[in-house]
């Protein structure tokens, strides 16, 4: 059995109905998020032609989902985590309406744009800390990296069939039509939140305690070399490597503009992603999760590198689908280290930390290479990026021992609470 391959684990599907609904909900409104992406980057690079207002738009999504992320852990910590994610939801569902009416209206200020993007990315940080917590309440211990895995895989099946599709609708319905498709997805994902149990937080804050509560999630991830040395290792990779805001302009300057090729560049990365998630069996029974993670993050960063060199597309094509089964196996490793770790009472509010990181940290990423890219060149910006990120992964393997020797011990988290395991078991 040892170094035996194994494909993708299924058991969490089977085993527990309310995780299957969520998973459901989950892959419509990812599929819709990516066709949203590439419609609102298509769109504020037809409306200035600047690399600089595409990597506006990862600050657009970065700085709402730092201020609100943090206040959806406490949220996730205080009250039924289902219903935060809920309204949340809804949220998100008026921004994508928001986003199709001014498509509708033929919109040319691109501020305005930027604006119903950061709603959207506000709505959905606020709910992101409490659905970061569903799995490990709805699965046994043993599968939670199961389910992380399945979660992964679904996102990066968006990615490999959502830039195409959004291709193809913008291409003969415009960008109004893509905007639409995210508001019916997100329309199922609220449904499916429905169909689960009310999950709340064990040892919920009182209003009363809330700030000296808030201070705690903070330091339970500062006193865990673990849980820090992760997220600096993931903060690493994104911040100082994320190229999705250089595509267009990578894509003009080499490929002649071509609107597939740019679609391509998106689904090689998640051509890489779901073939290491299809594969993701023998990584979630491989207790060494730390050791995954930095050598994962370390291949991303120079993955990425060799992508900013010049050359032909298909090496192209082939170091962004390298990075993108790198960022699987990362991702994968770092979020059941996360959610395995910390108690539940704290399980909302880290996990706003990781989200914070884990998705503003690439959008705060994309913005960063855009400007620098502006001020040098697309090759300098993707270079210099995946090997500082590199260096700095290695920086945090050097310094954090508790990280490089961990292992994976689900023993020591606190199993669901009765009443949640209750209700999954009945529904399922």
């Amino acid at each position: 059995m040892k170094g035996r391959i194994r494909f993708l684990d299924l058991r969490p599907l089977r085993s527990s109905r309310p995780f299957r609904d969520l998973w459901i909900g989950s892959s419509a409104s990812q599929l819709g998020w990516q066709i949203a992406t590439v419609a609102v980057l298509a769109q504020v690079w037809e409306l200035t032609g600047s690399p600089v207002a595409t990597g506006a738009i990862g600050l657009a999504t970065g700085l709402p989902m730092v201020v609100f992320g943090l206040l959806g852990g406490t949220l996730a910590d205080t009250v039924d985590r289902r219903a935060v994610v809920w309204i949340t939801t809804v949220g998100q569902l008026l921004a994508a309406a928001g986003l199709c009416a001014q498509a509708l209206a033929d919109n040319r200020n691109v501020l305005l744009l930027l604006v119903l993007v950061a709603f959207g990315a506000a709505s959905g940080a606020l709910g992101a800390p409490a659905r970061r917590t569903f799995p490990v309440r709805l699965l046994p211990a043993d599968q939670v990296a199961a389910g992380l895995a399945l979660n992964n895989v679904s996102f990066q099946a968006a990615m490999l069939t959502g830039p195409a599709l959004a291709g193809l609708i913008i291409a003969r319905w415009d960008f109004a039509a893509a905007y639409a498709v995210q508001a019916v997805a997100i329309g199922v994902s609220m449904l499916t939140v429905l169909r689960l149990p009310v999950i709340k937080p064990e040892g919920a804050l009182t209003t009363d305690g809330r700030r000296r509560a808030e201070r705690g999630g903070w330091r339970i991830v500062l006193r865990r070399p673990a849980l820090w040395g992760v997220m600096a290792t993931d903060l690493s990779a994104t911040l100082l490597a994320m190229p999705i805001a250089l595509f267009p302009l990578v894509n003009e300057i080499r490929f002649d503009g071509d609107p597939q090729t740019l679609g391509l560049f998106l689904s090689a990365v998640a051509v890489g992603g779901i073939s290491a998630g299809l594969l993701s069996g023998t990584v979630t029974r491989w207790p060494r999760a730390g050791v995954v993670q930095l050598t994962a993050a370390g291949i991303w960063g120079l993955a990425l590198a060799g992508f900013g060199l010049p050359g032909p597309l298909w090496l192209a094509l082939g170091c962004l689908a390298v990075a993108g089964a790198a960022d699987t196996v990362s991702v994968i490793t770092r979020s059941t280290l996360i959610q395995l770790e910390t108690p539940d009472a704290y399980r909302g509010r880290v996990s706003s930390v990781e989200h914070v990181i884990g998705v503003a940290g690439p959008e705060l990423g994309n913005f960063r290479g855009g400007l620098l890219a502006s001020a040098t060149s697309a090759t300098f910006s993707l270079v210099a990026g995946g090997l500082s990120a590199t260096l700095a992964i290695a920086a945090v393997a050097a310094t954090n021992r508790t990280l490089r020797a961990y292992r994976t011990q689900p023993a020591i988290v606190e199993p669901p609470t009765p009443t949640v395991t209750d209700a999954a078991n009945a529904v399922g």
